[in-house]
């Protein structure tokens, strides 16, 4: 065990040592980070004002325009040529043309701009066109607009969370879908980066021919077993860093700017023992309170009702058991070969399961508990990718045991596997090698 000891310390110290595991372990959080928090800044800071002129010759729409999401209306009573005059003078950014006969052909409408049209502003006035042209055909065919309103039922149904222990909490299953992707993403990513080091590394120690001093002091499993456990080691360093240091900077910012990551839920709007309030008063109670509220505020409302410490622990757990199941298998094709091209026609069947299971995920996530998604759970080849698309969604804590004691079981076969590879084929110079010469190594070493 102590030279299996140094030779993880060796691995260890002479890659964290190095600039590039700095550079990515301060990079990373910081773009986790980035991911809540440049969205809200630049929504900020993007908040102009975007002045659009009215020319109405019909008489009928110029009156519907209100100044609203940073848009600001002025109706002009003058002709479309003079008002095109001041848009180029600077004092509007584009002109709203409405002719006379826009009821009756609403294709001729335009909107004039010397720069290209803000998207926003766009979609704003099309939308108050479009309710204004309803509302006058509705006046032309003698039919009552405000029955037609009442009729009108938007639905926007709050999903709960029963939990385990019975407490009831907020669901965002778009939250819960994001975070399953970039958690499966994650691990798929974290297990070829850190498994073709192990690759790398033992390819560049048998061309160099430094194994062969190498093994005169340890046996070739304690050297295979050394490498993967000490690079492994780097990833969960890495990847503990990256998770204290995403939360302290997300903190931060919540701290430093309370106001862009305000959010009320639903469940705390209505609740005062001291009031009673009308379902109209309730219902404008809500719009006012989600006015306020801000996307970077719901995002992190949303995050917190994943269960983080199931998250973080499950993410480490099947991290290391699938880098350690992969890397057993990157390490014996790395001694089984004499140069990094050779290596292709083995990594082939073993990295379609990695990819099998990112291609699922998008299976997985439109239905976290059916029969596709628990059994790619559960095979130990899918299993790291797959169970950490469903954690988010929630998951019986019968199947991530099962699923971790199968993984831990698909480990220890992969190593033996890789062991009998290895001591033979790290000494082999000079051979191109095949899988029935694999095959014999496997059943005879």
């Amino acid at each position: 065990m102590g030279k299996t000891s140094t030779i993880i310390k060796r691995e260890f110290l002479s890659r964290v040592r190095k600039r590039s595991f700095v550079v990515m372990t301060i990079l990373g959080p910081l773009l986790m980070a980035a991911i809540v928090i440049v969205p809200v800044v630049v929504a900020q800071w993007s908040d102009s004002e975007y002045d659009v002129a009215i020319v109405d010759n019909s008489d009928y729409f110029v009156h519907a325009f209100d100044d609203r999401d940073n848009v600001r209306f002025t109706p002009l009573g003058t002709n479309i040529d003079h008002a095109l005059e001041l848009m180029h003078d600077g004092r509007f950014d584009a002109v709203l043309h409405i002719p006379e006969a826009a009821f009756q052909a609403p294709s001729t409408l335009r909107l004039f701009s010397e720069k290209s049209v803000n998207l926003n502003a766009r979609l704003l006035i099309e939308n108050i066109l479009k309710l204004e042209f309803e509302s006058l055909k509705l006046e032309h065919a003698g039919i009552d607009e405000e029955v037609l309103r009442k009729i009108e039922t938007p639905v926007n149904i709050q999903a709960i969370r029963i939990q385990n222990d019975g407490e009831l909490i907020t669901d965002y299953p778009e939250i819960s879908m994001g975070l399953g992707i970039v958690s499966g993403l994650l691990i798929y990513i974290f297990i070829f980066l850190f498994g073709s080091q192990v690759l790398r590394g033992v390819l560049e120690e048998k061309t160099s021919r430094i194994v062969e001093i190498i093994v005169s002091s340890v046996r070739p499993f304690q050297l295979m077993i050394g490498k993967i456990m000490g690079v492994g080691l780097v990833g969960l360093t890495q990847f503990l860093i990256w998770v204290f240091l995403t939360f302290f900077i997300v903190g931060i910012f919540q701290f430093a700017m309370p106001d862009l990551f305000q959010f009320t839920p639903d469940e705390r709007v209505f609740i005062s023992s001291s009031q009673v309030l009308s379902m109209e008063e309730m219902e404008q109670q809500r719009e006012l309170i989600q006015q306020q509220d801000t996307m970077a505020g719901q995002l992190l409302e949303g995050l917190s009702a994943i269960n983080f410490p199931v998250m973080i622990v499950s993410f480490i757990f099947f991290f290391l058991g699938g880098y350690l199941l992969y890397a057993a298998l990157f390490a014996a094709i790395g001694s089984a070969v004499d140069n990094e091209a050779d290596t292709q026609q083995f990594m082939l069947p073993v990295t379609v399961p990695l990819l099998l299971a990112i291609i699922m995920s998008n299976l997985v996530i439109s239905n976290p508990d059916g029969p596709v998604a628990f059994w790619l759970s559960i095979i130990p080849l899918t299993s790291p990718v797959i169970m950490m698309v469903r954690i988010p969604f929630g998951v019986p804590y019968m199947e991530l045991m099962l699923s971790g004691g199968l993984l831990i079981i698909g480990f220890m076969a992969t190593t033996w596997l890789a062991a009998r590879i290895y001591r033979t084929g790290i000494l082999m110079y000079g051979k191109k090698v095949n899988y029935r010469e694999l095959w014999k190594w496997i059943t005879h070493a």
